[in-house]
């Protein structure tokens, strides 16, 4: 039974190295603090291929579902980097007369522009449907 328990002096060693949170760190962990970490972000961002336009199969489709009833024409289908897919929203933001944004690989335009936005990819050489109904 004394088997299983600690001694005294066994417990102060383990509370006295132990940190449970240190916000600015202290002395014993200042050359951790100082340490210089490689910078991998180029590594972590996630590879998108960037094909040109004629290979990409776009979706165009009107949208009310999330939006508190307005419509929001949601393209969908691009492989393509930010960028590309930025100066696009913009363009097609002109050709409309409305707002949008990028997110996660898709555009969203306001309003629903379904047929005017596929002929403006289509003109770009896109291949873009018109998908549901």
């Amino acid at each position: 039974m004394s088997s299983s328990k600690r001694k005294s002096s066994d417990l102060k060693t383990l509370t006295e190295n132990r940190i449970v949170y240190s916000e600015f760190g202290n002395g014993d962990n200042s050359a951790a603090l100082k340490r210089s970490v490689p910078d991998n972000s180029a590594a972590l961002e996630r590879a998108v291929p960037e094909l040109p336009p004629n290979q990409q199969d776009l979706r165009v489709q009107a949208s009310r579902k999330g939006r508190k009833g307005k419509t929001v024409t949601v393209i969908t289908g691009f492989q393509s980097k930010p960028e590309t897919l930025n100066a696009l929203l913009k363009q097609l933001k002109t050709q409309c007369g409305t707002g949008g944004t990028v997110k996660d690989n898709t555009i969203e335009i306001q309003g629903d522009c379904g047929q005017r936005l596929v002929q403006v990819l289509i003109q770009q050489g896109y291949k873009a449907k018109i998908s549901g109904g």
